[in-house]
């Protein structure tokens, strides 16, 4: 499946041909504020990144998706699932261009996101981790009903971590 749908959004697996938007939109300063703590990136990261995420999507079937409105062209966000830390564990995450903050659109493909992982990917539960500082997100993984397990001196800010198991997510959609 390389195309999810939203009520408002298209979501689609990161190819080549998106790398100079995505290129932008990572080296967003808004977005790479908590997500990359502050690095801005190259075109050869991008480049990996895609590279990466197309064969998680080969062999396991979870990786990166471009985010657009529907009806209209340009990436602007992403959401999917990628591995930090060691041992590696995929955690949900997610982005958008700070024009569409605040208009429900993270939560809205995160929720597909979420969705594809249990109905179509078997997952037993989504995991996410996010800077402490980064109440937009903790809301949109609040709104999803993910549960904070906990929070860590981790990472340059403190981590969160939190977890949506499927029975909950079941129990949510019934």
């Amino acid at each position: 499946m390389t195309e999810l749908t939203s009520t408002r959004t298209i979501l689609r697996h990161f190819v080549e041909d998106d790398r100079d938007e995505l290129l932008g939109l990572f080296r967003d300063s808004s977005v790479r504020r908590y997500l990359l703590d502050d690095s801005v990136v190259s075109v050869d990261w991008v480049t990996d990144e895609i590279v990466a995420s197309r064969e998680r999507f080969e062999s396991s079937g979870s990786g990166l998706w471009s985010i657009r409105l529907k009806d209209q062209k340009p990436i602007i966000g992403f959401a999917g699932f990628r591995e930090f830390f060691d041992p590696p564990q995929l955690q949900l995450l997610y982005g958008l261009l700070p024009a569409f903050w605040g208009q429900g659109l993270a939560t809205e493909a995160a929720a597909s996101i979420c969705e594809h992982a249990f109905r179509d990917l078997g997952f037993d539960a989504v995991r996410a981790a996010i800077d402490i500082p980064n109440t937009a997100s903790a809301s949109v993984l609040d709104r999803l009903g993910m549960e904070l397990k906990r929070r860590s001196p981790e990472g340059e800010n403190g981590t969160a971590f939190y977890v949506l198991r499927r029975a909950d997510w079941e129990s949510r959609i019934v």
